[in-house]
C-alpha cells in the first residue's frame, strides 16, 4: 500500500495482515476488505429498527458512515 492510512483503516489492515499472513502476500485485497465495511455499513441501519430515540439512530448512522470512511480508504489504497 502506498497511501498512508488512518489509525482506523490500518488497524483494520493490520488486523487482516496478522489473521491472513500464513497465506501468502496481500497486495490488492484492499477491494475485499472494503466490500466487508460497505456490507457491514450497510447492515448497521437494521438496528435502528423500531427504537425512537434519535441519539441511538444518531449513534447507529455514524457508526455506519466511520465504516463507509473506512471502506472508501482501503479501496483508494489498494491501487
Amino acid at each position: 500500500m502506498s497511501t498512508p492510512l488512518s489509525p482506523a483503516a490500518q488497524a483494520v489492515w493490520d488486523a487482516w495482515n496478522d489473521a491472513y499472513e500464513a497465506q501468502g502476500p496481500l497486495e490488492d485485497m484492499g477491494q475485499p476488505l472494503a466490500a466487508a465495511f460497505r456490507a457491514a455499513a450497510d447492515r448497521a441501519e437494521d438496528l435502528i429498527g423500531d427504537t425512537e430515540h434519535p441519539k441511538f439512530t444518531e449513534g447507529v448512522l455514524a457508526a455506519a458512515h466511520f465504516l463507509d470512511l473506512i471502506a472508501a480508504e482501503l479501496e483508494r489504497a489498494d491501487g
